[in-house]
């Protein structure tokens, strides 16, 4: 079956001109959702030599920079995900404020537990999503056997629509996820990201 992504731009009616940047540090790396990539260049443009870097962020795959973020979307997903790993501002309509650090840390602290959970683990089940984009089940058999040589019994799972709920119905310690990492807001779900190549 062919698939065929048609790109959805949203339509603005801001001025830029009304937006205080000096919150924002002396550099910044600018991400944006596709629906609001021509507001993104708008401010890009606005704060000319200031911006680092310019890249679309996708919910699957993270944002590589050394400086801080300035988001231009909506939603709490991918804030969430960025601020994982960055200093992230967030432009909700013309203003700018900072994501809370507590929530952030808070985020961390399942992050850890996670992580603990995992190593303790016995049993583990492997999630595997099977939509186009997201699927990765060679590095699922791969981690599966080499979860096996450390003696621990594991099981891969595929879905379409991954339901954290049903996932109570499986007898095991610990969840790794090989798709989408906003199942990893989860503190039963380890990213396949967190655990590196121990383990393929």
């Amino acid at each position: 079956m062919k698939l065929l992504f048609i790109e959805a731009r949203k339509k603005l009616d801001l001025d830029v001109n009304g937006i205080d940047f000096s919150l924002l540090p002396k550099e910044v790396f600018i991400a944006y959702s596709i629906q609001f990539k021509e507001f993104a260049e708008k401010i890009k443009a606005k704060l000319g030599k200031r911006v680092k870097g310019f890249s679309q962020v996708l919910g699957c795959s993270p944002v590589k920079s050394e400086y801080p973020i300035l988001l231009v979307g909506s939603g709490r997903f991918h804030a969430l995900n960025l601020a994982l790993t960055n200093q992230l501002y967030i432009l909700e309509g013309l203003q700018i404020a900072k994501l809370n650090e507590k929530e952030v840390e808070k985020i961390k602290a399942k992050r850890k537990a996670a992580l603990s959970r995992f190593y303790s683990a016995e049993k583990i089940g492997i999630l595997v999503s099977t939509k186009s984009g997201q699927e990765n089940l060679k590095e699922a058999v791969k981690l599966r056997k080499g979860l096996a040589k450390k003696g621990k019994k594991t099981f891969i799972f595929l879905a379409d629509n991954i339901n954290l709920e049903e996932l109570e119905n499986y007898p095991v310690d610990s969840w790794v996820n090989t798709s989408c990492p906003a199942l990893t807001f989860d503190a039963r779900i380890v990213n396949s990201r967190e655990i590196g190549n121990k383990y393929i």
